[in-house]
Protein backbone atom coordinates (compact mmCIF):
# COMPACT_ATOMS: atom_id res chain seq x y z
CA UNK A 1 0.00 0.00 0.00
CA UNK A 2 1.43 3.76 -0.36
CA UNK A 3 1.70 6.14 2.18
CA UNK A 4 -1.26 7.14 2.89
CA UNK A 5 0.13 11.24 4.01
CA UNK A 6 0.24 11.35 -0.07
CA UNK A 7 -3.41 11.12 -0.68
CA UNK A 8 -5.31 14.29 -1.28
CA UNK A 9 -7.42 13.76 1.85
CA UNK A 10 -4.69 13.91 4.23
CA UNK A 11 -4.76 17.94 4.02
CA UNK A 12 -8.32 17.67 5.29
CA UNK A 13 -7.17 15.33 8.02
CA UNK A 14 -4.35 17.53 8.94
CA UNK A 15 -6.65 20.92 9.04
CA UNK A 16 -8.76 19.02 11.89
CA UNK A 17 -5.67 17.73 14.02
CA UNK A 18 -4.96 21.56 13.75
CA UNK A 19 -8.71 22.77 15.32
CA UNK A 20 -10.16 23.18 11.92
CA UNK A 21 -13.79 22.72 12.18
CA UNK A 22 -15.42 19.47 10.41
CA UNK A 23 -18.62 20.97 9.36
CA UNK A 24 -16.27 23.29 6.88
CA UNK A 25 -15.81 19.73 4.80
CA UNK A 26 -19.40 18.23 5.10
CA UNK A 27 -20.54 17.75 2.00
CA UNK A 28 -17.61 18.14 0.14
CA UNK A 29 -15.53 15.93 -1.73
CA UNK A 30 -13.49 14.58 1.24
CA UNK A 31 -17.24 13.80 2.53
CA UNK A 32 -17.38 9.67 1.96
CA UNK A 33 -21.13 9.80 3.18
CA UNK A 34 -21.72 12.91 0.20
CA UNK A 35 -19.78 10.63 -2.48
CA UNK A 36 -21.42 7.12 -1.35
CA UNK A 37 -24.93 9.29 -1.51
CA UNK A 38 -24.20 10.52 -5.12
CA UNK A 39 -23.40 6.64 -6.10
CA UNK A 40 -26.55 5.51 -4.34
CA UNK A 41 -28.66 7.31 -6.76
CA UNK A 42 -27.37 5.06 -9.38
CA UNK A 43 -28.79 1.53 -10.33
CA UNK A 44 -27.26 -1.19 -8.58
CA UNK A 45 -26.06 -2.96 -11.27
CA UNK A 46 -23.70 -1.46 -13.80
CA UNK A 47 -21.81 1.13 -11.22
CA UNK A 48 -19.07 2.74 -13.16
CA UNK A 49 -16.03 1.77 -10.58
CA UNK A 50 -13.89 3.87 -12.47
CA UNK A 51 -15.82 7.19 -11.73
CA UNK A 52 -16.17 7.01 -7.79
CA UNK A 53 -13.08 9.12 -6.69
CA UNK A 54 -10.91 6.69 -4.87
CA UNK A 55 -7.95 8.98 -5.03
CA UNK A 56 -9.51 11.46 -2.43
CA UNK A 57 -9.70 8.70 0.27
CA UNK A 58 -6.54 7.15 1.97
CA UNK A 59 -5.83 3.96 0.67
CA UNK A 60 -8.39 4.44 -1.99
CA UNK A 61 -6.34 3.55 -4.99
CA UNK A 62 -5.46 0.08 -3.32
CA UNK A 63 -9.40 -0.10 -2.73
CA UNK A 64 -10.48 0.38 -5.70
CA UNK A 65 -7.69 -2.23 -7.18
CA UNK A 66 -9.25 -4.84 -4.72
CA UNK A 67 -12.32 -4.20 -5.88
CA UNK A 68 -12.07 -4.57 -9.56
CA UNK A 69 -10.31 -8.09 -8.20
CA UNK A 70 -13.64 -9.08 -6.80
CA UNK A 71 -15.61 -7.69 -9.78
CA UNK A 72 -13.17 -9.32 -12.63
CA UNK A 73 -14.43 -13.01 -11.36
CA UNK A 74 -11.37 -14.82 -11.45
CA UNK A 75 -9.08 -12.85 -10.11
CA UNK A 76 -6.91 -13.33 -6.58
CA UNK A 77 -10.02 -12.62 -4.31
CA UNK A 78 -8.15 -13.42 -1.28
CA UNK A 79 -5.74 -11.35 -1.74
CA UNK A 80 -8.29 -8.46 -2.52
CA UNK A 81 -10.47 -8.99 0.62
CA UNK A 82 -7.26 -9.12 2.81
CA UNK A 83 -6.56 -5.75 1.33
CA UNK A 84 -10.33 -4.49 2.91
CA UNK A 85 -10.09 -6.46 6.17
CA UNK A 86 -6.44 -5.07 6.68
CA UNK A 87 -8.36 -1.70 6.07
CA UNK A 88 -10.70 -2.20 8.46
CA UNK A 89 -9.14 -4.00 11.09
CA UNK A 90 -6.37 -0.95 11.35
CA UNK A 91 -8.98 1.35 11.85
CA UNK A 92 -9.13 3.06 8.39
CA UNK A 93 -12.04 2.72 7.03
CA UNK A 94 -13.18 5.51 4.48
CA UNK A 95 -12.16 3.91 1.38
CA UNK A 96 -13.72 0.30 2.59
CA UNK A 97 -17.04 2.39 2.56
CA UNK A 98 -17.01 3.94 -0.58
CA UNK A 99 -16.51 -0.38 -1.46
CA UNK A 100 -19.83 -1.03 -0.20
CA UNK A 101 -22.00 0.01 -3.25
CA UNK A 102 -19.62 -1.96 -5.16
CA UNK A 103 -19.61 -4.89 -3.09
CA UNK A 104 -23.66 -5.06 -3.03
CA UNK A 105 -24.39 -6.38 -6.66
CA UNK A 106 -21.22 -9.44 -5.72
CA UNK A 107 -22.83 -10.07 -2.61
CA UNK A 108 -26.37 -10.84 -4.07
CA UNK A 109 -25.47 -12.76 -7.04
CA UNK A 110 -25.75 -16.22 -5.93
CA UNK A 111 -23.36 -17.46 -8.95
CA UNK A 112 -20.59 -15.28 -8.42
CA UNK A 113 -17.64 -16.75 -7.17
CA UNK A 114 -16.89 -14.43 -4.61
CA UNK A 115 -19.95 -13.80 -3.13
CA UNK A 116 -19.65 -15.07 -0.03
CA UNK A 117 -15.81 -12.44 0.75
CA UNK A 118 -18.41 -9.78 -0.67
CA UNK A 119 -21.25 -10.36 2.00
CA UNK A 120 -18.70 -10.71 4.62
CA UNK A 121 -17.23 -7.46 3.85
CA UNK A 122 -20.09 -5.26 3.45
CA UNK A 123 -20.38 -4.80 7.20
CA UNK A 124 -16.73 -4.27 7.87
CA UNK A 125 -16.46 -0.35 7.35
CA UNK A 126 -19.93 -0.31 9.06
CA UNK A 127 -18.54 -0.72 12.49
CA UNK A 128 -15.65 0.84 14.64
CA UNK A 129 -14.18 -0.50 17.73
CA UNK A 130 -15.57 -4.00 17.83
CA UNK A 131 -12.74 -6.26 17.84
CA UNK A 132 -11.61 -7.55 21.21
CA UNK A 133 -14.53 -5.74 22.60
CA UNK A 134 -16.79 -8.29 24.86
CA UNK A 135 -17.80 -5.94 27.65
CA UNK A 136 -21.57 -5.66 28.44
CA UNK A 137 -21.40 -1.85 27.86
CA UNK A 138 -19.40 -1.59 24.73
CA UNK A 139 -20.62 -4.84 23.05
CA UNK A 140 -23.16 -4.52 20.14
CA UNK A 141 -22.14 -1.02 20.22
CA UNK A 142 -19.24 -0.11 18.27
CA UNK A 143 -18.36 3.24 19.42
CA UNK A 144 -17.63 5.23 22.44
CA UNK A 145 -20.06 4.77 25.05
CA UNK A 146 -21.67 7.86 25.96
CA UNK A 147 -21.96 6.65 29.67
CA UNK A 148 -18.07 6.02 29.96
CA UNK A 149 -16.35 8.33 27.36
CA UNK A 150 -16.67 11.79 26.57
CA UNK A 151 -18.62 12.36 23.36
CA UNK A 152 -16.91 14.02 20.68
CA UNK A 153 -18.36 16.09 17.51
CA UNK A 154 -19.00 13.01 15.55
CA UNK A 155 -21.63 10.54 16.86
CA UNK A 156 -18.84 9.57 19.63
CA UNK A 157 -16.85 7.38 16.82
CA UNK A 158 -14.07 9.55 17.24
CA UNK A 159 -10.73 9.84 14.45
CA UNK A 160 -9.22 6.85 12.30
CA UNK A 161 -5.46 6.16 12.49
CA UNK A 162 -5.31 8.30 9.54
CA UNK A 163 -7.42 11.19 10.95
CA UNK A 164 -10.03 10.62 9.45
CA UNK A 165 -13.42 11.04 10.87
CA UNK A 166 -14.56 7.59 11.87
CA UNK A 167 -18.12 8.87 11.74
CA UNK A 168 -17.78 9.32 8.43
CA UNK A 169 -17.22 6.21 7.28
CA UNK A 170 -19.35 4.18 9.57
CA UNK A 171 -22.48 6.29 8.53
CA UNK A 172 -21.26 6.35 4.51
CA UNK A 173 -21.43 2.35 4.80
CA UNK A 174 -24.83 1.99 6.70
CA UNK A 175 -26.29 3.93 4.36
CA UNK A 176 -25.64 1.69 1.49
CA UNK A 177 -26.39 -1.00 3.77
CA UNK A 178 -29.49 0.60 3.97
CA UNK A 179 -30.55 1.56 0.96
CA UNK A 180 -29.77 -2.16 -0.42
CA UNK A 181 -31.99 -3.82 2.04
CA UNK A 182 -34.71 -4.83 -0.19
CA UNK A 183 -32.06 -6.61 -2.23
CA UNK A 184 -30.32 -8.00 1.19
CA UNK A 185 -33.29 -8.88 3.00
CA UNK A 186 -33.94 -12.49 0.92
CA UNK A 187 -30.66 -13.52 1.88
CA UNK A 188 -31.77 -14.35 5.41
CA UNK A 189 -33.48 -17.47 3.55
CA UNK A 190 -30.54 -18.55 1.16
CA UNK A 191 -29.86 -22.59 1.21
CA UNK A 192 -26.13 -21.91 2.77
CA UNK A 193 -26.74 -21.17 6.18
CA UNK A 194 -23.42 -19.29 6.18
CA UNK A 195 -24.84 -16.71 4.40
CA UNK A 196 -27.65 -16.72 6.32
CA UNK A 197 -25.16 -15.67 8.98
CA UNK A 198 -23.68 -13.61 7.16
CA UNK A 199 -26.64 -11.60 5.89
CA UNK A 200 -27.85 -10.85 9.18
CA UNK A 201 -24.65 -9.73 10.62
CA UNK A 202 -24.82 -7.22 7.43
CA UNK A 203 -28.19 -6.32 8.28
CA UNK A 204 -27.91 -5.46 11.78
CA UNK A 205 -26.04 -2.28 10.78
CA UNK A 206 -29.19 -1.34 9.30
CA UNK A 207 -30.55 2.38 9.82
CA UNK A 208 -33.92 0.85 11.50
CA UNK A 209 -36.14 3.43 13.00
CA UNK A 210 -39.09 2.08 11.66
CA UNK A 211 -38.25 -1.68 13.19
CA UNK A 212 -38.74 -3.33 10.28
CA UNK A 213 -35.65 -5.03 9.91
CA UNK A 214 -35.76 -6.62 13.67
CA UNK A 215 -39.70 -7.39 12.56
CA UNK A 216 -37.73 -9.07 9.42
CA UNK A 217 -35.19 -11.26 12.22
CA UNK A 218 -37.88 -12.40 14.60
CA UNK A 219 -39.66 -13.71 11.48
CA UNK A 220 -36.98 -15.31 9.84
CA UNK A 221 -36.10 -16.93 13.67
CA UNK A 222 -40.17 -18.46 13.08
CA UNK A 223 -38.55 -20.47 10.42
CA UNK A 224 -35.16 -21.02 10.76
CA UNK A 225 -33.74 -24.53 12.42
CA UNK A 226 -30.15 -24.07 12.06
CA UNK A 227 -29.00 -23.25 16.15
CA UNK A 228 -26.10 -21.10 15.06
CA UNK A 229 -28.01 -19.12 12.36
CA UNK A 230 -30.74 -18.92 14.76
CA UNK A 231 -28.30 -17.57 17.20
CA UNK A 232 -27.20 -14.74 14.61
CA UNK A 233 -30.43 -13.66 14.13
CA UNK A 234 -30.75 -13.16 17.85
CA UNK A 235 -27.39 -10.97 18.23
CA UNK A 236 -28.57 -9.48 15.17
CA UNK A 237 -31.72 -8.02 16.50
CA UNK A 238 -29.80 -7.24 20.12
CA UNK A 239 -27.45 -5.48 17.88
CA UNK A 240 -30.14 -3.44 15.94
CA UNK A 241 -31.88 -2.94 18.87
CA UNK A 242 -29.20 -1.05 20.67
CA UNK A 243 -29.21 1.27 18.12
CA UNK A 244 -32.85 1.46 18.01
CA UNK A 245 -34.27 0.91 21.40
CA UNK A 246 -37.34 -0.84 21.37
CA UNK A 247 -38.55 -1.98 24.83
CA UNK A 248 -40.37 -4.87 23.80
CA UNK A 249 -37.59 -6.78 21.98
CA UNK A 250 -35.65 -6.57 25.40
CA UNK A 251 -38.42 -8.48 27.00
CA UNK A 252 -38.55 -10.95 23.89
CA UNK A 253 -34.74 -11.66 24.07
CA UNK A 254 -35.29 -12.31 27.96
CA UNK A 255 -38.26 -15.03 26.68
CA UNK A 256 -35.60 -16.70 24.66
CA UNK A 257 -32.83 -17.13 26.59
CA UNK A 258 -35.34 -18.21 29.39
CA UNK A 259 -36.72 -21.03 27.03
CA UNK A 260 -35.17 -24.21 27.66
CA UNK A 261 -37.22 -25.57 24.20
CA UNK A 262 -34.57 -23.44 22.40
CA UNK A 263 -31.25 -24.24 21.04
CA UNK A 264 -28.12 -23.86 23.14
CA UNK A 265 -26.68 -21.57 21.09
CA UNK A 266 -29.56 -19.69 20.94
CA UNK A 267 -30.19 -19.19 24.08
CA UNK A 268 -26.49 -17.74 24.76
CA UNK A 269 -27.01 -15.41 22.06
CA UNK A 270 -30.03 -14.18 23.31
CA UNK A 271 -28.58 -13.80 26.93
CA UNK A 272 -25.50 -11.58 25.38
CA UNK A 273 -28.02 -9.85 23.77
CA UNK A 274 -30.15 -9.33 26.63
CA UNK A 275 -27.53 -8.14 29.13
CA UNK A 276 -26.36 -5.30 26.68
CA UNK A 277 -29.81 -4.08 26.44
CA UNK A 278 -30.34 -3.60 29.80
CA UNK A 279 -28.70 -2.11 33.12
CA UNK A 280 -30.75 -5.04 35.50
CA UNK A 281 -28.39 -7.11 36.94
CA UNK A 282 -28.13 -10.54 35.70
CA UNK A 283 -30.28 -12.94 37.42
CA UNK A 284 -29.27 -16.24 38.93
CA UNK A 285 -30.94 -18.19 35.92
CA UNK A 286 -29.25 -16.26 33.61
CA UNK A 287 -25.49 -17.41 35.12
CA UNK A 288 -26.79 -20.25 35.39
CA UNK A 289 -27.91 -20.77 31.97
CA UNK A 290 -24.60 -19.25 30.43
CA UNK A 291 -22.21 -21.50 32.68
CA UNK A 292 -23.85 -24.37 32.17
CA UNK A 293 -24.25 -23.96 28.28
CA UNK A 294 -21.48 -22.11 28.01
CA UNK A 295 -18.62 -25.46 27.60
CA UNK A 296 -15.12 -24.94 25.25
CA UNK A 297 -16.77 -26.85 22.28
CA UNK A 298 -19.43 -24.73 22.16
CA UNK A 299 -18.35 -21.67 22.47
CA UNK A 300 -15.65 -22.63 19.98
CA UNK A 301 -18.46 -23.77 17.56
CA UNK A 302 -19.99 -20.24 18.41
CA UNK A 303 -17.02 -18.87 16.90
CA UNK A 304 -18.59 -19.21 13.24
CA UNK A 305 -20.67 -15.73 14.55
CA UNK A 306 -19.25 -13.00 12.89
CA UNK A 307 -19.77 -11.29 16.45
CA UNK A 308 -18.12 -13.89 18.69
CA UNK A 309 -15.30 -13.88 16.24
CA UNK A 310 -14.41 -10.28 16.58
CA UNK A 311 -14.63 -10.57 20.60
CA UNK A 312 -12.15 -13.38 20.81
CA UNK A 313 -8.56 -12.90 22.51
CA UNK A 314 -5.63 -14.78 21.37
CA UNK A 315 -6.32 -17.51 23.60
CA UNK A 316 -10.10 -17.00 24.49
CA UNK A 317 -13.10 -17.95 21.88
CA UNK A 318 -15.27 -15.07 21.67
CA UNK A 319 -18.70 -16.39 23.99
CA UNK A 320 -16.22 -16.99 27.02
CA UNK A 321 -14.84 -13.54 26.69
CA UNK A 322 -18.35 -12.35 26.49
CA UNK A 323 -19.45 -14.55 29.10
CA UNK A 324 -16.14 -13.87 31.61
CA UNK A 325 -16.78 -9.80 30.91
CA UNK A 326 -19.84 -9.78 31.18
CA UNK A 327 -20.85 -12.31 33.78
CA UNK A 328 -17.38 -12.77 35.98
CA UNK A 329 -15.40 -9.85 35.91
CA UNK A 330 -13.88 -10.81 38.42
CA UNK A 331 -11.46 -13.76 35.99
CA UNK A 332 -8.51 -13.26 35.40
CA UNK A 333 -7.64 -12.17 31.82
CA UNK A 334 -5.79 -15.06 29.62
CA UNK A 335 -5.63 -12.01 27.13
CA UNK A 336 -3.46 -10.41 29.55
CA UNK A 337 -1.42 -13.70 30.88
CA UNK A 338 -0.56 -14.85 27.59
CA UNK A 339 1.35 -11.30 26.86
CA UNK A 340 3.25 -11.07 29.99
CA UNK A 341 4.42 -14.56 29.29
CA UNK A 342 6.33 -13.75 26.32
CA UNK A 343 8.24 -10.82 27.51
Amino acid sequence: MKDWRTDPTFAMCRELADGADLASFSGGPFDVRAVVAGILSESWQGLDLDAAPWGNFPHGRDVRDAVHLLRADGGPGKDATDVLWGLCANDSRAAAALAVPFLIPLAIDAHHPYRTAALTMLSGPARARHHGVASREEFLLHRNDPRRHAPNTHDDYGYEVTGYPAGWSVAAARAAITRATPVLLPLLADSAPAIRVDAAYVLATVTDPDHSIRTALADRLGAESDAIVRAALLLATAEITRAHPHAPTVTWLRDRWYDRTEASEARLAAAVGWLCLTDQAAPEELHWTVDTLADEERAQAMDALPWMNAASGTTEPGFLRCRRRMLHPEEPDPETAFWDSLF
